[in-house]
């Protein structure tokens, strides 16, 4: 059967779709894995604060403190990444099948009085995603005075010495380099996806401009603004170009995220060199580790703040249904149009179903890093001889090599 103008049947739909949510969609459901390997990250830079600065009893507390704190908050994470959970399972299998039989035996008040609940899930999870983004904030900050704690007593502390040795020298060398070539490869990361953000913008600009001339799909009015999607889409002029040009800027992006990886983990090794140089001259070393600690959690905290705004969104897209679809024109009584809207919700819930996968999975990662991640704080740092601290070393680089920017769920686990 064919919808409006002629336009294509539902299944070609179903074909059409799964690509535009990848490809089109800022809201692509993949963009809560990036909060896995910032978590998986801060326990193990917690470990090497606490191995290098753990000597000194005053910094041992200092660092004991930050890392307990944000175990707990670790754990609070876990619990807002269930309830997303179960909110994307909800909305699947309550909201949806509700939807669909309200429109086939065409009664909008039983439509209106689920998205009204649907509605209330939405305002709850908005408020508890704003809440941990708070304690994000307040965290961070914790971090950052920490790090600043640590530098102040480096400066009251420090032995005075006539010249550094090669080593350290060198070491020193070598991390002004690594700081200046990542700074360089931050700067064409920003390049990219700017020009990432234009195309897809130019994107979005030919298929709004081809929808209002065309008006014919339901299915883009319901779930276009949310998820990208558009029927037949691939047909519009100017699409196919835009789409591979976006495919090559996103490998690029790729490229430049795990160059920035190779840079990081040669900066903690040679951080971890000099810091042990330090050591064993009677230094306080400099706290990169847990600067390093304070750029994950901000990371962390910058990724809530697009979740809670993709959650905004979708009470958004709830309140467009039910002001346009079932308060307005029955539109839903036009035989082809209700087609239309059964496939749209067969579609947005294949995309709920990955969201809520893409979610558990972050959950899981922030209850390993709750439960297991933070047992090297039973341990004095102070009690290790220089064989085991070493050896603990070793460990914990080998586990942060494991961890690419894309998470790897297990790596993080420390002994």
């Amino acid at each position: 059967m064919h919808g409006p103008e002629g336009g294509k049947s539902p299944s070609s739909l179903r074909q059409i779709a799964p690509e535009l949510v990848i490809i089109d969609s800022p809201w692509s459901p993949e963009f809560i894995q990036e909060l896995l390997p910032a978590a998986e990250r801060t326990a193990l830079l917690y470990h090497l604060s606490y191995l290098c600065l753990g000597g000194f009893p005053k910094l041992e507390r200092l660092i004991r403190e930050r890392a307990i704190e944000t175990q707990m908050l670790f754990g609070s994470s876990e619990a807002v990444l269930m309830k997303c959970v179960g909110t994307s399972s909800n909305l699947v299998s309550s909201l949806f099948p509700i939807l669909k039989k309200a429109v086939e035996i065409n009664n909008p008040d039983l439509a209106l009085i689920y998205l009204e609940k649907a509605k209330k899930w939405i305002t709850d999870i908005t408020q508890a995603v704003t809440d941990m983004v708070k304690r994000y904030e307040e965290q961070t900050k914790s971090v950052s005075t920490s790090s600043s704690d640590v530098l102040q007593e480096q400066q009251e502390t420090k032995v005075k010495l006539t010249k550094h040795s090669d080593e350290m020298k060198g070491l020193e060398d070598a991390l002004a380099k690594l700081e200046v070539e990542l700074m360089k490869n931050a700067d064409d990361m920003k390049k990219t996806e700017k020009e990432i953000e234009e195309t897809s913008n130019e994107l979005q600009d030919r298929i709004r401009k081809y929808e209002e001339e065309k008006r014919r799909s339901l299915l883009f009015i319901l779930f276009g603004p949310l998820f990208g999607g558009f029927p037949d889409a691939s047909k519009i002029p100017g699409v196919a170009v835009k789409r591979e040009e976006l495919s090559r800027l996103d490998a690029e992006k790729n490229s430049l995220r795990n160059k920035e990886w190779e840079i990081k983990i040669k900066q903690t090794d040679h951080q971890l060199k000099l810091a042990t140089s330090k050591i064993k001259m009677g230094e306080i070393p400099s706290p990169d580790h847990l600067t390093e600690v304070q750029q994950c959690l901000y990371h962390i905290q910058q990724i809530l703040v697009n979740l809670k705004k993709f959650w905004e969104k979708v009470g958004v897209t709830l309140d467009t249904m039910k002001e346009k679809t079932f308060n307005g024109e029955d539109i839903i009584k036009i035989k082809e149009l209700k087609d239309m809207f059964l496939d749209s919700i067969e579609e947005a819930g294949k995309f709920w179903q990955n969201f809520g996968a893409c979610c558990q999975k972050a959950q899981g990662v922030f209850s390993i890093q709750s439960k297991d991640a933070y047992k090297f704080l039973a341990i004095n740092p102070s009690s290790l001889s220089e064989e085991e601290r070493n050896r603990q070393y070793k460990a914990i680089m080998e586990k942060l090599e494991k961890i690419s920017p894309y998470g790897s769920s297990v790596a993080a686990i420390t002994e």
